[in-house]
Parts: structure tokens; C-alpha cells; sequence
């Protein structure tokens, strides 16, 4: 009894043993299971060598995601609406809306999160403090890795290869972002021919009123100070979006209006105080694109290099030339993965200036 109680007792310790080295290793693997990355904020992140579910912390990041990897996207932060679903490939229209992190009106939270079961939150956009603060305490409340990744223009191409890089998909990201060191190439190879003296002055109007406007230096109207306009929405005191006076608009009395607001373009010219801006005078208002996101802004992401194109050639049509039909339907099968039928491509151009 002794010698069958003593060998059990050595098979329970060996199978013990054996049980304990398992977790042990299991333990010892999930570190190396992760990666430390770094983000454009300076953190270090770990995370997985696998990422199959992101959670977009808002508007920005959801389309840089969808561009780069739809197949990570869990949901859009707000439903398309019906005009934006044929601008998205078909797969992806009704993907859930899961609400926002970041910006105005955020809805989403830490259950919201939670619940989409994500391998990885990211957001896409400004760096500033109050966002690194945002990233840190999401990233403790729900310990999932968040990753913060510049949205500015200048480094697009960086980001997509970051991103690309931490979610396998680095011939995607590589390609998106040769496409945008050439859209830049091109840009400053063009502006290289165009006098500081001829560059236009513009004022960014947004809302029905045309009375909300990006100060300079504002990631609002970064496209248009990119391509060497001069945004005349000057503030010592503010930053980012601000509302502004008519009086302010004629006594900056700008020589291009570009608008995201259909109203407001459409009541512009029967406005009287509006007729005495020399934009409007000169019939220089200008409607940007919107669908399926806006090529000025609303919201500033990648959609934007679709918007350095159009500008580029609406500011300089003497320096920038070539064929916009064609770039738009190369952008849009490229970035948004559709192909635009000719009707698809008229609404895109008809109202924006673009002579096809």
C-alpha cells in the first residue's frame, strides 16, 4: 500500500509538474505573443502579433482603416447615409455603427468598446494632449492596446505604413503611400512655378450660413494652406473651427470661397452682403465633394489627397493639368474600392468646378 500510495503520489507530482510547466508556458508566451509598438505619440504599445478586430476611435481613423484594411474594421462610427453607401464597396455598407471616442458628439464608451471585442483601438488624427490622455486612460480602463497615430497630411504616408506594418498588411500600406509621397511630389513641383504674389486667398466656409471657418493652422483647412493657398482666416486667440462675423468675411474679403454646405452654395449669390465679397463677385465659389467622404474635410483623413488633386487644379489650372475624370476614378477604385459608373463620376464633378 505504501509503495502503490508513494508511486501515485509521484505520478499526482509528475502530472502536477507537467500541468504547472504548461501554464507557465502559456504565461511565458503571452508577452512574446505581443509586440511593443510605437505609436506617433511616443507610447509603447504591446500588441498582437494578430490583429483581426479594430475598434475606430472616430471618423478619421474608421476611413483610414477602411481604406487600408477593410476586412479589421468593426463598424462605422454613424450609419452611411444613402448618398455615401454607393461610394463604399458593398461589403462594408452595413457594417454596424458603434459611435465615436473622439470629437463632437462622442457616443461610444468603455462598454461600447467592450462589447465590439476588439484586438486593437486605434484613432487617427491630432496629437494633442487631451488625446494622448484620451488613448492612456482607455487603454487602462478596458486593457486593450490603443494606438494614436498622426493624422496630419505631411505624414500620410508614414501612417499608413505604421498601421500597415502593425496589421500585416504592408504591401497595401506601401502602395497607398507611394501614391501620396507622388500626390506631394507632384504638388510641390507644380507650386515650385506659381509666384507667392498669385496665390489665391481663401476662405473656407462651413455651415448653412457659410459663418463657420478653420482658423489657420487648423487641421480643418491644413488642405488648403498644403497647397500653397492662403487661408485669410487669421486668429491670434483661436484655433481649429470658429465662427466668424460677415463683417469679418468682407473685411478679409477673400478671392475664393470653397464650401462644404450644398445651402449655402446654392443661396450664396442671392445673398447681398455675401455679393460684396469678391469671391462671390467673381462667381469663384467653389463646392467640395462629399461623398463618400469629403475631399476638403468632413472629416479630415485620407480622403483629403483626392482634395489635394481637385484643389491643385482648380487654384492653378495654368500649372496643373491632365485629366480629373480620370484621377478621380483611380482614386476611388484605388482608396475606396469601387468603380464609379459615368453617372457616379458626374455627380462627383458637376457641382465642383471640374471641366471633364
Amino acid at each position: 500500500m505504501i509503495a502503490a500510495g508513494s508511486g501515485g503520489t509521484c505520478m499526482r507530482n509528475r502530472l502536477g509538474g507537467l500541468v504547472w510547466g504548461v501554464v507557465v508556458w502559456i504565461l511565458c508566451a503571452g508577452p512574446a505573443a505581443a509586440e511593443r509598438v510605437t505609436d506617433s505619440a511616443g507610447r509603447r504599445v504591446a500588441v498582437p502579433d494578430r490583429v483581426e478586430r479594430v475598434f475606430a476611435a472616430g471618423p478619421p481613423a474608421s476611413i483610414f482603416l477602411y481604406v487600408l484594411a477593410p476586412d479589421r474594421l468593426l463598424g462605422w462610427n454613424r450609419p452611411l447615409r444613402p448618398a455615401e453607401r454607393p461610394f463604399i464597396a458593398p461589403a462594408y455598407r452595413d457594417l454596424p455603427a458603434l459611435g465615436r471616442l473622439t470629437g463632437r458628439g462622442n457616443t461610444a464608451n468603455v462598454e461600447v468598446i467592450l462589447r465590439a471585442r476588439p484586438d486593437l483601438v486605434f484613432d487617427f488624427g491630432s496629437l494633442r494632449a487631451t488625446y494622448i490622455s484620451l488613448a492612456d486612460r482607455v487603454q487602462a480602463q478596458t486593457g486593450l492596446p490603443y494606438l494614436l497615430i498622426d493624422g496630419s497630411l505631411e505624414n500620410t504616408a508614414a501612417s499608413l505604413r505604421l498601421l500597415g506594418s502593425v496589421l500585416g498588411a504592408e504591401a497595401r500600406a506601401e502602395r497607398l503611400a507611394r501614391f501620396a509621397e507622388e500626390t506631394y511630389r507632384a504638388l510641390d513641383a507644380g507650386l515650385a512655378q506659381v509666384p507667392e504674389t498669385r496665390r489665391p486667398r481663401v476662405y473656407f466656409a462651413r455651415g448653412p450660413d457659410g459663418l463657420e471657418t478653420g482658423v489657420r493652422g487648423s487641421i480643418n483647412t491644413e488642405i488648403i494652406e498644403r497647397v500653397g493657398a492662403i487661408n485669410v482666416a487669421v486668429s491670434e486667440s483661436r484655433r481649429g473651427l470658429a465662427r466668424v462675423s460677415i463683417e469679418q468675411v468682407l473685411a478679409w474679403n477673400p478671392d475664393t470661397i470653397v464650401t462644404l454646405d450644398e445651402g449655402f452654395f446654392a443661396a450664396v449669390q442671392r445673398d447681398p452682403l455675401w455679393r460684396q465679397v469678391e469671391a462671390v463677385r467673381r462667381e469663384r465659389v467653389y463646392l467640395a465633394p462629399l461623398v463618400p467622404f469629403g475631399w476638403v474635410d468632413r472629416p479630415p483623413s485620407v480622403n483629403r489627397l483626392m482634395g489635394i488633386r481637385w484643389l491643385a487644379r482648380l487654384l492653378y489650372p495654368e500649372v496643373f493639368g491632365g485629366d480629373l475624370a480620370a484621377a478621380t476614378r483611380e482614386f476611388y477604385a484605388l482608396f475606396y474600392q469601387v468603380d464609379l459608373t459615368e453617372d457616379q463620376l458626374e455627380q462627383l464633378l458637376a457641382r465642383a468646378g471640374g471641366v471633364r
